[in-house]
């Protein structure tokens, strides 16, 4: 049986899962709202269940950083490129959301570069440009606020112990697209392959889902996913996405105990 887009989007609204900070209100057409920051993203960013525990998405963590008055819609999903988010009806049904005076932060690039796999791949010049508009002008025409962020980093060191970027053009063609757009750019990739490189390629399994069973290099346990919602918290004050009222704890220690991971949803 054939689903349409709407039904599709539909049953991507129903299944994405949403982490929710504190609320407030911003004005639209008259009526009060919660101002949301959705998050349009991958495994790095998504929302983790306790049968994944201590695997956590920097999503999870980000509404530590945010102050009353700005909720988090967490709508990233592992194994998401931007352009099978695109086909699965996922940015439908969060410009479906979506209202004015929100942000769309939109962070892609894991998975757009498997370039086996024709579903999820796309060409950083061309291709992946192409989606990343869809989302900035999506967010525009509802009268929302797109933000660009470059894909974090994983733990990759060289021989000397040099941390070494893995998202080849990327990064470098999603700045090319925010100054062509003029929308805000978060810098993730730089900050955080400058942060995994001051802590080193020993310091940096601390942050990674290192467990006895597994050693993960591309997804965070509970520090690591603070440490990057951190930098994402810093970058969209920095890049005046949001103002000093909107963020808190910037220089504070989180404790890893914070995070929790519910039970998975069931059918």
């Amino acid at each position: 049986m054939s689903l349409s887009r709407r039904q599709v989007a539909a049953a991507a609204v129903s299944s994405i899962p949403l982490a929710f900070a504190t609320t407030g209100t911003a004005q639209a057409g008259g009526r009060h709202h919660p101002r949301t920051l959705y998050i349009a993203g991958d495994s790095t960013a998504a929302q983790k269940y306790s049968d994944a525990a201590p695997e956590t998405g920097w999503g999870m963590a980000l509404p530590f950083f945010l102050r009353n008055g700005l909720r988090v819609a967490n709508h990233a999903v592992n194994g998401r490129s931007s352009r099978s988010f695109v086909d699965e009806g996922r940015l439908d049904a969060v410009l479906g959301a979506i209202r004015p005076g929100d942000f769309l932060l939109i962070q892609f690039a894991h998975n757009d570069e498997k370039d086996e796999d024709p579903a999820r791949y796309t060409e950083p010049w061309t291709t992946y440009q192409d989606y990343l508009r869809r989302y900035v002008a999506g967010a525009r025409a509802r009268g929302a606020r797109p933000v660009l962020a470059t894909p974090v980093e994983r733990r990759r060191f060289d021989a000397e112990g040099n941390a070494v970027p893995s998202h080849g053009e990327y990064p470098a063609a999603m700045r090319a697209l925010a100054r062509q757009e003029g929308v805000a750019l978060l810098d993730v990739q730089v900050l955080s392959l400058a942060l995994w490189q001051r802590l080193g390629a020993e310091g940096t399994k601390a942050y990674f889902n290192w467990t006895a069973t597994e050693q993960d290099n591309t997804h965070f346990n509970p520090p690591g996913a603070i440490a990057v919602a951190r930098l994402v918290a810093r970058e969209l004050l920095r890049g005046r996405v949001l103002a000093h009222r909107d963020v808190r704890r910037l220089e504070e220690e989180i404790p890893g105990s914070w995070i929790s991971w519910p039970a998975p949803a069931t059918a």
